[in-house]
Protein backbone atom coordinates (compact mmCIF):
# COMPACT_ATOMS: atom_id res chain seq x y z
CA UNK A 1 0.00 0.00 0.00
CA UNK A 2 1.38 3.49 -0.74
CA UNK A 3 2.03 5.83 1.83
CA UNK A 4 0.14 8.66 0.31
CA UNK A 5 -3.18 5.81 0.38
CA UNK A 6 -2.20 5.28 3.98
CA UNK A 7 -2.06 8.58 4.78
CA UNK A 8 -5.61 9.29 2.92
CA UNK A 9 -7.14 6.70 4.80
CA UNK A 10 -6.00 7.59 8.27
CA UNK A 11 -6.94 11.36 7.01
CA UNK A 12 -10.83 10.82 6.49
CA UNK A 13 -10.93 8.45 9.49
CA UNK A 14 -13.40 11.03 11.11
CA UNK A 15 -15.16 11.00 7.77
CA UNK A 16 -15.29 6.98 6.92
CA UNK A 17 -15.90 6.08 11.21
CA UNK A 18 -19.60 7.64 11.18
CA UNK A 19 -20.06 6.67 7.87
CA UNK A 20 -19.08 2.75 8.39
CA UNK A 21 -20.50 2.76 11.39
CA UNK A 22 -24.17 3.77 10.11
CA UNK A 23 -23.82 1.04 7.49
CA UNK A 24 -23.15 -1.49 10.36
CA UNK A 25 -26.45 -0.54 12.15
CA UNK A 26 -28.19 0.00 8.46
CA UNK A 27 -27.61 -3.63 7.05
CA UNK A 28 -26.90 -6.12 10.23
CA UNK A 29 -30.65 -7.27 10.60
CA UNK A 30 -32.43 -6.01 7.35
CA UNK A 31 -33.04 -7.56 4.25
CA UNK A 32 -31.51 -5.79 1.18
CA UNK A 33 -35.11 -3.91 0.65
CA UNK A 34 -36.62 -0.45 -0.55
CA UNK A 35 -36.53 0.41 3.23
CA UNK A 36 -32.77 -0.23 3.69
CA UNK A 37 -32.18 1.32 0.58
CA UNK A 38 -33.86 4.29 1.89
CA UNK A 39 -32.30 4.85 5.36
CA UNK A 40 -28.62 3.84 3.12
CA UNK A 41 -30.13 7.00 1.38
CA UNK A 42 -30.61 8.82 4.50
CA UNK A 43 -27.06 8.36 5.72
CA UNK A 44 -25.23 9.42 2.69
CA UNK A 45 -27.13 12.63 2.70
CA UNK A 46 -26.37 13.30 5.96
CA UNK A 47 -22.77 12.47 5.23
CA UNK A 48 -22.80 15.63 3.39
CA UNK A 49 -23.39 13.90 -0.25
CA UNK A 50 -26.12 16.10 -0.87
CA UNK A 51 -29.09 14.81 -2.44
CA UNK A 52 -28.54 14.61 -5.96
CA UNK A 53 -24.85 12.79 -5.21
CA UNK A 54 -26.70 10.11 -2.51
CA UNK A 55 -29.33 9.55 -5.33
CA UNK A 56 -26.83 8.59 -7.81
CA UNK A 57 -24.69 6.40 -5.66
CA UNK A 58 -28.06 4.35 -4.19
CA UNK A 59 -29.24 4.26 -8.11
CA UNK A 60 -25.02 2.87 -9.08
CA UNK A 61 -25.72 0.32 -5.69
CA UNK A 62 -29.10 -0.99 -6.34
CA UNK A 63 -27.47 -1.80 -10.23
CA UNK A 64 -25.01 -3.64 -8.53
CA UNK A 65 -27.92 -6.72 -7.10
CA UNK A 66 -25.62 -7.34 -3.95
CA UNK A 67 -26.28 -10.90 -2.87
CA UNK A 68 -28.66 -10.56 0.36
CA UNK A 69 -25.89 -12.53 1.96
CA UNK A 70 -23.26 -10.24 1.49
CA UNK A 71 -20.81 -9.42 4.02
CA UNK A 72 -20.65 -5.83 5.82
CA UNK A 73 -17.09 -5.47 3.52
CA UNK A 74 -18.66 -6.48 0.47
CA UNK A 75 -20.83 -3.88 0.69
CA UNK A 76 -18.78 -1.43 1.90
CA UNK A 77 -16.57 -2.46 -1.47
CA UNK A 78 -19.51 -2.00 -3.70
CA UNK A 79 -20.87 1.22 -1.95
CA UNK A 80 -17.46 2.55 -2.51
CA UNK A 81 -17.60 1.61 -6.26
CA UNK A 82 -20.92 3.09 -6.97
CA UNK A 83 -19.10 6.35 -5.03
CA UNK A 84 -15.86 6.26 -7.28
CA UNK A 85 -18.55 6.14 -10.69
CA UNK A 86 -19.79 9.55 -9.28
CA UNK A 87 -16.87 11.20 -8.22
CA UNK A 88 -14.75 10.13 -11.61
CA UNK A 89 -16.17 13.25 -13.26
CA UNK A 90 -14.25 14.86 -10.91
CA UNK A 91 -10.66 13.46 -11.57
CA UNK A 92 -8.43 15.11 -13.91
CA UNK A 93 -4.73 15.45 -13.78
CA UNK A 94 -3.14 18.50 -13.18
CA UNK A 95 -1.23 19.62 -16.17
CA UNK A 96 0.85 22.75 -16.50
CA UNK A 97 0.70 23.25 -20.16
CA UNK A 98 3.33 24.67 -22.10
CA UNK A 99 3.05 28.31 -21.66
CA UNK A 100 6.36 30.25 -21.56
CA UNK A 101 5.32 32.05 -18.00
CA UNK A 102 2.10 29.72 -16.69
CA UNK A 103 0.23 31.66 -14.52
CA UNK A 104 -1.77 30.50 -11.28
CA UNK A 105 -4.23 32.32 -9.55
CA UNK A 106 -5.35 30.97 -6.58
CA UNK A 107 -9.01 32.10 -5.10
CA UNK A 108 -11.16 31.25 -2.18
CA UNK A 109 -12.53 32.96 1.15
CA UNK A 110 -10.48 33.61 3.85
CA UNK A 111 -9.26 30.61 6.23
CA UNK A 112 -9.53 28.23 2.83
CA UNK A 113 -5.82 27.38 3.02
CA UNK A 114 -4.89 29.39 -0.35
CA UNK A 115 -1.72 30.49 0.69
CA UNK A 116 -0.42 27.33 2.25
CA UNK A 117 -1.86 25.62 -1.22
CA UNK A 118 0.43 27.69 -3.25
CA UNK A 119 3.33 26.62 -1.18
CA UNK A 120 2.63 22.56 -0.94
CA UNK A 121 2.12 22.93 -4.65
CA UNK A 122 4.79 25.04 -5.67
CA UNK A 123 7.25 22.17 -3.80
CA UNK A 124 6.03 19.77 -6.37
CA UNK A 125 7.81 21.67 -9.57
CA UNK A 126 10.91 21.98 -7.47
CA UNK A 127 12.67 21.80 -11.34
CA UNK A 128 10.72 25.19 -12.26
CA UNK A 129 12.08 28.59 -11.33
CA UNK A 130 8.69 30.20 -9.95
CA UNK A 131 8.04 33.27 -8.48
CA UNK A 132 4.90 34.03 -6.04
CA UNK A 133 2.83 37.48 -5.58
CA UNK A 134 1.35 38.39 -2.60
CA UNK A 135 -2.19 39.74 -3.72
CA UNK A 136 -3.96 39.49 -0.75
CA UNK A 137 -2.47 42.50 0.49
CA UNK A 138 -5.00 43.40 3.40
CA UNK A 139 -4.43 40.77 5.04
CA UNK A 140 -0.45 40.96 6.18
CA UNK A 141 -0.61 38.01 7.86
CA UNK A 142 -1.32 36.49 4.49
CA UNK A 143 2.12 37.82 3.03
CA UNK A 144 4.13 37.14 6.13
CA UNK A 145 2.63 33.25 5.79
CA UNK A 146 3.14 33.08 1.56
CA UNK A 147 6.91 34.91 2.29
CA UNK A 148 7.36 31.84 5.01
CA UNK A 149 6.77 29.55 2.66
CA UNK A 150 8.65 31.45 0.22
CA UNK A 151 11.45 31.53 2.19
CA UNK A 152 11.09 27.57 2.72
CA UNK A 153 11.28 26.96 -0.86
CA UNK A 154 13.53 29.37 -2.03
CA UNK A 155 10.84 31.19 -3.95
CA UNK A 156 10.86 34.91 -4.71
CA UNK A 157 8.05 36.81 -3.30
CA UNK A 158 6.86 39.92 -4.68
CA UNK A 159 5.21 42.39 -2.25
CA UNK A 160 4.17 45.42 -2.18
CA UNK A 161 2.65 47.50 0.79
CA UNK A 162 -0.16 47.07 3.30
CA UNK A 163 -3.75 47.90 1.57
CA UNK A 164 -2.27 48.63 -2.15
CA UNK A 165 -3.92 47.67 -4.88
CA UNK A 166 -4.03 43.89 -5.93
CA UNK A 167 -4.06 44.60 -9.41
CA UNK A 168 -1.37 47.12 -9.77
CA UNK A 169 1.11 44.86 -7.59
CA UNK A 170 -0.05 41.32 -9.80
CA UNK A 171 0.94 43.82 -12.82
CA UNK A 172 4.03 44.97 -11.85
CA UNK A 173 4.71 40.83 -9.92
CA UNK A 174 4.09 39.15 -13.80
CA UNK A 175 6.48 42.13 -15.49
CA UNK A 176 9.15 40.82 -12.90
CA UNK A 177 7.97 36.99 -13.48
CA UNK A 178 8.77 37.93 -17.26
CA UNK A 179 12.19 39.49 -16.30
CA UNK A 180 13.62 37.03 -14.42
CA UNK A 181 12.58 34.30 -16.79
CA UNK A 182 10.05 32.13 -14.49
CA UNK A 183 8.48 29.62 -15.50
CA UNK A 184 5.48 29.57 -13.18
CA UNK A 185 4.13 32.13 -10.95
CA UNK A 186 1.55 31.92 -7.95
CA UNK A 187 -0.88 34.40 -7.62
CA UNK A 188 -2.51 34.74 -4.09
CA UNK A 189 -5.71 36.43 -3.58
CA UNK A 190 -8.10 38.27 -1.14
CA UNK A 191 -11.11 36.33 0.06
CA UNK A 192 -13.51 38.54 1.91
CA UNK A 193 -16.45 36.82 1.00
CA UNK A 194 -18.78 39.01 3.58
CA UNK A 195 -18.34 41.74 1.45
CA UNK A 196 -19.20 39.84 -2.23
CA UNK A 197 -19.48 42.75 -4.67
CA UNK A 198 -16.15 44.07 -3.90
CA UNK A 199 -14.22 40.39 -3.76
CA UNK A 200 -15.87 40.24 -7.69
CA UNK A 201 -14.88 43.53 -8.46
CA UNK A 202 -10.99 42.81 -7.63
CA UNK A 203 -11.00 39.26 -8.68
CA UNK A 204 -12.35 40.81 -12.24
CA UNK A 205 -9.89 43.60 -12.05
CA UNK A 206 -7.03 41.01 -11.20
CA UNK A 207 -7.76 38.73 -14.13
CA UNK A 208 -7.87 42.10 -16.02
CA UNK A 209 -4.67 43.28 -15.78
CA UNK A 210 -3.27 39.70 -15.70
CA UNK A 211 -4.44 39.69 -19.43
CA UNK A 212 -2.72 43.19 -20.18
CA UNK A 213 0.68 41.33 -19.51
CA UNK A 214 0.07 37.89 -20.68
CA UNK A 215 -3.83 37.87 -22.75
CA UNK A 216 -3.85 33.86 -22.46
CA UNK A 217 -3.36 34.17 -18.46
CA UNK A 218 -4.28 33.10 -15.72
CA UNK A 219 -3.73 29.50 -17.68
CA UNK A 220 -4.78 27.85 -14.25
CA UNK A 221 -7.55 29.58 -11.72
CA UNK A 222 -7.84 27.23 -8.61
CA UNK A 223 -10.42 27.52 -5.88
CA UNK A 224 -9.07 26.40 -2.72
CA UNK A 225 -12.13 25.02 -0.37
CA UNK A 226 -11.89 24.31 3.45
CA UNK A 227 -13.55 20.44 3.64
CA UNK A 228 -14.69 21.40 7.18
CA UNK A 229 -17.34 23.91 5.95
CA UNK A 230 -19.64 21.21 4.57
CA UNK A 231 -22.17 22.09 2.57
CA UNK A 232 -21.39 25.69 2.71
CA UNK A 233 -18.52 24.56 0.67
CA UNK A 234 -20.49 23.70 -2.39
CA UNK A 235 -22.09 27.65 -2.06
CA UNK A 236 -18.70 28.80 -2.68
CA UNK A 237 -18.15 26.21 -5.79
CA UNK A 238 -21.34 28.03 -7.22
CA UNK A 239 -20.35 31.50 -6.21
CA UNK A 240 -16.57 31.91 -7.18
CA UNK A 241 -17.58 30.17 -10.60
CA UNK A 242 -20.02 33.40 -11.22
CA UNK A 243 -16.90 35.78 -10.41
CA UNK A 244 -14.25 33.90 -12.32
CA UNK A 245 -13.20 31.50 -14.89
CA UNK A 246 -12.54 28.29 -12.31
CA UNK A 247 -10.14 25.65 -14.00
CA UNK A 248 -10.40 23.23 -11.35
CA UNK A 249 -10.10 22.91 -7.10
CA UNK A 250 -7.83 22.27 -3.80
CA UNK A 251 -9.85 20.73 -1.60
CA UNK A 252 -8.10 21.34 2.29
CA UNK A 253 -8.68 20.13 5.95
CA UNK A 254 -9.88 16.75 4.90
CA UNK A 255 -8.32 15.02 8.00
CA UNK A 256 -9.96 17.57 10.27
CA UNK A 257 -13.82 16.86 9.69
CA UNK A 258 -16.35 14.35 9.32
CA UNK A 259 -17.88 16.04 5.94
CA UNK A 260 -15.77 14.33 3.05
CA UNK A 261 -18.90 13.07 1.42
CA UNK A 262 -19.02 16.85 0.33
CA UNK A 263 -16.99 16.08 -2.56
CA UNK A 264 -20.13 13.83 -4.00
CA UNK A 265 -22.57 16.95 -4.05
CA UNK A 266 -19.93 18.65 -6.03
CA UNK A 267 -19.42 16.23 -8.28
CA UNK A 268 -23.29 16.22 -9.04
CA UNK A 269 -24.16 19.60 -8.49
CA UNK A 270 -21.71 21.83 -9.69
CA UNK A 271 -18.81 19.44 -11.52
CA UNK A 272 -15.18 20.69 -11.41
CA UNK A 273 -11.82 19.05 -11.44
CA UNK A 274 -10.71 18.40 -8.19
CA UNK A 275 -6.87 18.68 -9.01
CA UNK A 276 -5.34 18.08 -5.35
CA UNK A 277 -7.16 16.89 -1.86
CA UNK A 278 -4.83 17.90 1.39
CA UNK A 279 -5.00 15.53 4.69
CA UNK A 280 -2.58 17.61 6.94
CA UNK A 281 -0.34 20.12 7.17
CA UNK A 282 2.92 19.24 6.05
CA UNK A 283 4.32 19.97 2.93
CA UNK A 284 3.92 16.59 1.47
CA UNK A 285 0.03 16.45 3.01
CA UNK A 286 -1.62 17.53 -0.64
CA UNK A 287 -1.62 15.18 -3.33
CA UNK A 288 -3.71 14.08 -6.40
CA UNK A 289 -7.21 13.65 -6.26
CA UNK A 290 -8.20 9.74 -7.37
CA UNK A 291 -11.83 9.18 -7.60
CA UNK A 292 -11.61 5.35 -6.66
CA UNK A 293 -9.03 5.31 -3.77
CA UNK A 294 -11.12 8.64 -2.48
CA UNK A 295 -13.81 6.33 -2.30
CA UNK A 296 -12.46 3.02 -0.91
CA UNK A 297 -10.89 5.64 2.02
CA UNK A 298 -14.08 7.16 2.56
CA UNK A 299 -15.68 3.72 3.08
CA UNK A 300 -13.02 2.57 5.53
CA UNK A 301 -11.32 0.10 3.26
CA UNK A 302 -7.69 -0.64 2.98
Amino acid sequence: MSNWFSKLGLGLKKSSTPLTSGLGSIFSKKKLDSSTLEELEELLICSDMGVTGSNQIIKNFSAQRVNKEATNEDIRQTLADSLAVVLKSCEKKFELGDAKLVVIMMVGVNGAGKTTAIGKLAAKFKDKKISFIAGDTFRAAAVEQLSVWGERNKIRVFKGTPGCDAAGLCFDGLQEALKQQDDIVFIDTAGRLQNKTNLVEELQKVVRVIKKVIPEAPHHTLLCLDATTGQNTLDQVKTFKNMVDINGLIINKLDGTAKGGILAAIATESPTPVYFIGVGEGIDDLDEFNASDFARSLMGLK
